[in-house]
């Protein structure tokens, strides 16, 4: 069987497009506020110039102002995106607004989606995600969720704490997953709620100090208190959250890794420019032994990354849970995109370190995403797992 790994020749030309935008507008606002989109104006005007160079939303629907790409179109627009720390936000692709969409999309009702999702793709308001809770709760093991969600007349009642919600700064709701069954250690029994940000019973108490610093609207410890919300808030059917999470994840983690994929060629970017350039020792720097293997290094890394995101992506297409796919590809993706600009700082030297150029800023972004979305630990567990389950089937048969 034929295997064709061209692009849809529409998709091909947004993913052109989206580059050129990229380049000539994207990356002179990352230089101007050093890769950090801390205000709104920044936003709303890159934002603004995307729907004029007719890049904004490729994820979305048609019918809510999107492209309306599948997954695997999404790899090729995406990682162009990404080429600049401010591309996803100028398209609205970002974290966690992106993964949001994708599941509004595919489950929330047709009044949830006119009033969550057409805002929200249309960039007049913003989301965020919030599972993630301080330990001992829902972390890298969702099933320890404790916070938790109580029917009362006319509603449910959420208490709880969420921790490390990225976005949550200025979002126009949240989802929020709450235990409505069972107990923390179960695998089943939550639910997703939609809850708006003036809600009295959910309340931001700090803003988290982190590595990285480009993902709009910060990551921000929130508090649940009492917080009643309406049955229309329900996202999906009561005690399917984890079940409709999985909708979000996979997708998200592979939205992740594209993204992360345009940091790392741009990292390969200015090291081979600095290789082709720089003079020491009688020769160009890109002519010495060592730094050539770490040229050839990058290039390895950057396309088994992007084999393995097209992987996953055509199974997502497919219908399929992808689970071990985007298991793969996040873990790979997420170290070798490390790997790459770790080297390409290398590959610079003194320069890469210094704030000259965007190298130190990179690896400061990059860092954080073995741990985002799952550690490469937890990932590796669950792989391990899916492989002794697949032998130990085969030996019954």
């Amino acid at each position: 069987m034929a295997v064709d790994l061209s692009h849809d020749p529409a998709v091909a030309e947004l993913a052109r497009r989206t580059a050129r935008f990229v380049r000539d507008v994207v990356i002179p606002v990352e230089e101007r506020e050093r890769g950090v989109a801390g205000s709104e104006e920044v936003r709303v005007e890159l934002q603004r110039a995307a729907r004029e160079a007719g890049v904004f939303a490729p994820h979305v629907g048609r019918e809510f102002g999107g492209h309306g790409l599948d997954m695997r179109g999404r790899a090729a627009v995406f990682e162009e995106a990404g080429y600049s720390l401010l591309g996803p936000l100028a398209l609205n692709i970002a974290a966690p607004d992106e993964g949001n969409m994708h599941m509004l999309e595919a489950i929330a009702t047709d009044e949830q989606k006119e009033r969550y999702l057409r805002p929200l793709a249309a960039g007049e308001i913003r989301s965020c995600f919030a599972m993630t809770e301080p330990a001992p709760g829902a972390g890298s093991d969702p099933g320890a969720l404790l916070t938790r969600a109580e029917r009362v007349p006319g509603g449910w009642r959420i208490n709880g704490r969420k921790w490390f919600i990225t976005g949550a700064a200025g979002a126009g709701f949240a989802i929020c997953m709450a235990r409505t069954a069972g107990s923390p250690g179960d695998q089943a029994g939550a639910t997703m709620f939609l809850v708006d940000a003036d809600n009295p019973g959910m309340k931001t108490i700090r803003h988290i100090e982190t590595l990285d610093e480009s993902l709009y609207g910060g990551h921000i410890e929130l508090s649940f208190e009492d917080c009643f919300v309406q049955d229309s808030a329900v996202l999906g059917e009561v005690d399917q959250g984890f079940r409709y999470a999985q909708v979000r994840l996979g997708p998200a983690r592979m939205t992740h890794c594209m993204r992360w994929l345009g940091i790392a060629r741009r990292a390969q970017d200015i090291a081979v420019a600095r290789a082709a350039e720089r003079r020491l020792f009688g020769s160009r720097l890109g002519d010495l032994g060592m730094a050539q293997q770490m040229i050839a290094d990058n290039e390895i890394d950057i396309a088994a990354a992007r084999g393995l995101i097209l992987r996953a992506c055509w199974e997502l297409d497919q219908g399929g849970s992808a689970a071990q796919a985007t298991a793969i590809a996040k873990t790979f993706c997420a170290e070798a995109v490390w790997r790459v600009v770790d080297r390409a700082l290398q590959l610079c030297g003194s320069l890469g370190v210094s704030g000259d150029i965007p190298l130190g800023r990179f690896l400061r972004e990059v860092r954080p995403f073995r741990i985002y979305d799952g550690p490469s630990e937890t990932h590796r567990w669950a792989i391990a797992r899916r492989v002794l389950r697949q032998y130990d089937r085969a030996a019954r048969a």
